[in-house]
């Protein structure tokens, strides 16, 4: 709820989470700092295509890094765009931190996009990408060096001397070691020490890391009498510094001591917490008794109008519908809320939405779904019947779709029997004349952002109904794109959204074609894969370009229909999944090039994603029809959450 009053049970809440949450939490620590980007002068004559690849590129690394610190790839070849990628960890970082030092510079660099070469130095890792083939290049007209600003005042030839030894040192010696890593410390005076690594990436040979050492060495010793020196070569790093900045260095690293700052952290940050809510209760009551409605923001109007309209339902009227949200009542949980199944005094059958929300943004997910879904009617879009904003939580009231959603059919090795293949279409075709609609036919153009199959809903005919538009946009008809933060369910998410966060409808259309081939394999995209580790959008590509796309379809839906009407759907779902979002057809011709008997269909291009691997087998797929046809044993898929990444404008 959103009120001008705090609960004692809020604060009580509260205080406790942000303890539980930082002292569970063993790695807690702030984001990396970055040292320094480098973006190249050349600009990419294809930049479609090229973001694309730099998308797959990334991805595998990111794999690659989260199992040994270190990664090269390659998606493309040298006539489609190549882009070349290599990543690595300091030899310093923990697991965890070295995949929180990547996440970092994985949001950076696409800044550079469409250079066709980048590198980015993170204080801990390292990344880049170009058009060549750079992983043996030891040196290049970007080496550099980052000197800190403080400076020795006392014992300066001591200094020099001896950490110009202790550089020496970790670089004749790290090109000798398993990992091209090398760290060490040595003291100068009293209460002064100085800290050293010295390390080359895992691509280079013995001679080149050798050989790029010894000029980063030169390179960093130009820095004294700077108390931090750091050397950035294409091929290796070396480092210095007063302060101990690598595991292990600290004196202070003793599982006591950790312990006693992070609930130093904690208390502290409860506090303010304490402090920030206090202020808010003070503010609240004083803006209450002094302002008059008309004053009031946004939200408050907003509820104020709510209240007072049909929509409005009594927050203990749902509770005792639903029986006080008891979980055998539970119809599902998404990235935002939990969804009951509710029965009201007179009779009628409710869906209740029960939000998750601590923050602005969960509030701003709340009244942006109020005010979108109430605007619009069309048969494939779930209807909003109402909600509840004077209780102890918000809630949102849809009708109640007995057939809940899709995924629970389509995943489930024994349920997805029920959706042959004239229901399937449909649900195909549906959620097309929905989309359709929201892009094209409703009064104000709207983007949902998170098409799935945990998002399409299913009546008892099995109709499909667009649900969930928390994280829908709208936009004027003279907006070209919006600029956003991004938001969706990964495995679903349009590249040019990924890389540049210029969300339009072709997002939409991207994340519909998924959920087409899904339908028609009976697969989930991004967590099924051959034993080879392809994915399913490799494998459909693959029996595309081989021309056996039939051997794709899910066996349960073999001898249920024309070998052309499957073609053509597999065909329209790969023409929505094409990289470059120019070439995606608009919703309403999707749904012309269903329902129509005309077959001027352009051919489509190659969807991205398709190099990446999975990393393990498994087989939950369309066999399961067979597998389990005699088995008592029923799995039910789980529902990806939506992951929401909002960025500061």
């Amino acid at each position: 709820m959103v009120s001008n009053s705090i609960s004692i049970p809020l604060l009580i809440t509260t205080f406790f989470s942000t303890i539980l949450s930082i002292l569970s939490d063993e790695n807690n620590t702030t984001s990396p700092t970055v040292i320094r980007t480098f973006c190249g002068n050349n600009r990419s004559q294809n930049p479609e295509s090229f973001d694309v690849n730099f998308v797959n590129t990334m991805e595998i690394i990111s794999s690659k890094i989260a199992d040994n610190g270190f990664g090269t790839a390659v998606s493309g070849n040298s006539s489609s765009d190549p882009v070349y990628g290599l990543g690595q960890c300091f030899g310093y970082l923990s697991s965890i931190d070295c995949r929180l030092c990547y996440v970092q510079s994985r949001v950076k660099l696409p800044l550079c996009l469409p250079a066709t070469s980048a590198r980015i130095f993170v204080d801990g890792c390292f990344l880049a990408y170009a058009d060549y083939n750079f992983s043996d290049y030891i040196a290049d007209n970007s080496d550099t060096s980052v000197c800190g600003s403080n400076k020795i005042e006392s014992n300066l030839i001591e200094f020099r001397e001896i950490t110009s030894g202790l550089v020496q040192n970790l670089s004749s010696e790290a090109y000798l070691e398993r990992n091209y890593y090398k760290a060490g410390r040595v003291s100068v005076s009293k209460g002064m020490e100085v800290y050293g690594i010295a390390e080359c990436w895992r691509s280079l040979n013995m001679t080149g890391c050798e050989e790029c050492l010894e000029s980063a060495r030169k390179s960093v010793v130009g820095c004294f009498p700077a108390t931090d020196g750091k050397a950035l070569n294409t091929g290796c790093y070396v480092r210095y510094s007063t302060e101990p900045f690598y595991e292990g260095s600290s004196q202070a690293s003793g599982g006591s001591s950790v312990l006693r700052r992070r609930l130093k952290v904690a208390l502290a940050s409860v506090l303010a917490s304490l402090v920030v809510i206090g202020g808010a209760i003070l503010w609240a009551k004083r803006r209450a008794s002094t302002t008059s409605p008309d004053d009031m923001d946004d939200s408050s109007d907003i509820i104020r109008s709510i209240s007072e309209s049909r929509l409005s339902f009594k927050y203990e009227d749902l509770r005792k519908a639903t029986n006080n949200f008891d979980q055998g009542n539970k119809l599902g949980q998404g990235g935002y809320g939990s969804v009951y199944k509710g029965i009201l005094p007179d009779g009628r059958e409710i869906a209740v939405k029960r939000l998750f929300f601590n923050t602005r943004q969960w509030v701003d997910q709340f009244f942006n779904e109020i005010n979108l879904i109430s605007q619009v009617q069309h048969k494939n879009l779930v209807k909003l019947l109402g909600c509840s904003v004077e209780g102890p939580e918000s809630l949102l009231v849809y009708e109640y779709l007995r057939n809940t959603s899709l995924d629970r059919f389509l995943f489930d090795p024994f349920k997805k029997k029920e959706l042959d293949w004239g229901r399937r279409f449909n649900i195909i075709v549906g959620t097309a004349e929905g989309l359709a609609y929201l892009h094209e036919a409703s009064e104000i153009r709207i983007i949902h952002r998170d098409i799935k199959s945990s998002n399409i809903l299913l009546d008892e005919g099995f109709k499909p109904k667009i649900a969930d538009f928390g994280l829908a946009r709208y936009f004027a008809n003279d907006q070209s794109h919006l600029s956003t933060g991004l938001a969706g369910t990964l495995g679903y998410m349009a590249p040019e959204y990924v890389v540049h966060g210029q969300l339009t409808e072709k997002a939409d259309i991207y994340s519909y074609g998924i959920l087409v081939l899904e339908v028609v394999t009976g697969r989930k995209n991004g967590s099924q894969t051959t034993s080879e580790g392809h994915s399913l959008m490799s494998q459909i590509w693959g029996h595309y370009t081989s021309k056996t796309l039939t051997e794709m379809l899910d066996p349960c839906l073999h001898d249920q229909c024309s070998e052309e009407l499957v073609l053509n759907v597999f065909h329209v779902g790969l023409l929505c999944t094409q990289a470059s979002p120019n070439l995606r057809p608009p919703m309403w011709r999707v749904v012309e090039m269903l329902i129509s008997k005309a077959r001027n269909i352009p051919l489509p291009t190659q969807p991205p994603f398709i190099n990446i691997k999975g990393a393990e087998f498994r087989n939950d797929g369309s066999e399961a029809c067979h597998q389990f046809s005699s088995s008592s044993k029923s799995t039910v898929s789980v529902n990806q959450l939506s992951l929401s990444i909002i960025r500061g404008r």
